[in-house]
């Protein structure tokens, strides 16, 4: 029996991904911060503009800007937390595209799940993609002990779940408080799809094959001893 000692730490380090996701996302705040409101039109994600003007770059730039420093900073927060365990565990290229995938399926679900009075408020942020790294942590490494507002501890799996009521049951008043709960949740979701998928698949294939062999006539099916 193998026997893992878990310890509280302030993250893995800076693996090579985390490290350039953390400087791409401090520079592009900078230029934001110079440049003022025309870079957000064209590169926050405005759900408005991906429905009629196509737009669609917006799914991926959105994610490099935030809207203050204590908006990224907790997001980079969270990216050294999780996302250098992730890397290590996962090769940096499998990480990077999860990261992506679940950082631009939030966008999409911000796009098509928003109602229509407010799509014309700009989402910005990696809070989607965090989300998701947040849940394949959780998926991964699930008694792994979090400690909530650097006090409580608390298993990861519990953690993943309670953040996710909160986004839910807050998705449910609508855009408000300058957080888009429909962007975490829309992490969440893609993060659940991605991490599911392989147990899902494989459950499909054994029932197709199961099913195949049970169609078989007696005189088919080779014997071997």
């Amino acid at each position: 029996m193998a026997y893992y000692r878990y310890r509280f730490s302030f993250g893995y380090g800076l693996t090579p991904v985390v490290k350039n996701l953390m400087i791409m996302m401090g520079a592009v705040f900078l230029i934001q911060m110079v440049a003022g409101g025309w870079f957000e039109f064209y590169f926050a994600l405005i759900p408005i503009l991906v429905w009629k003007n196509y737009y669609v770059w917006q799914l991926f730039t959105y994610i490099f800007l935030h809207g203050g420093f204590g908006h990224i900073f907790f997001n980079l927060l969270a990216l050294y937390w999780f996302g250098g365990e992730l890397e290590n565990t996962w090769g940096s290229n499998k990480f990077l595209f999860y990261f992506f995938f679940c950082g631009i399926g939030a966008g999409i679900c911000t796009v098509l799940f928003t109602p229509y009075i407010y799509q014309r408020i700009p989402v910005i942020g990696a809070s989607g993609a965090i989300y998701g790294l947040l849940l394949a942590f959780g998926w991964l490494f699930p008694n792994r002990p979090i400690l909530i507002y650097f006090l409580f501890p608390i298993p990861a799996k519990y953690m993943v779940i309670i953040f996710g009521l909160i986004e839910f049951f807050s998705s449910m008043g609508g855009p408000g408080g300058g957080v888009a709960h429909l962007t975490h949740l829309g992490g969440l979701l893609f993060g659940l799809i991605y991490m599911g998928y392989p147990a899902i698949r494989q459950k499909i294939r054994r029932k197709y094959y199961k099913r195949k062999w049970s169609q078989r006539g007696p005189d088919d099916r080779d014997v071997y001893h």
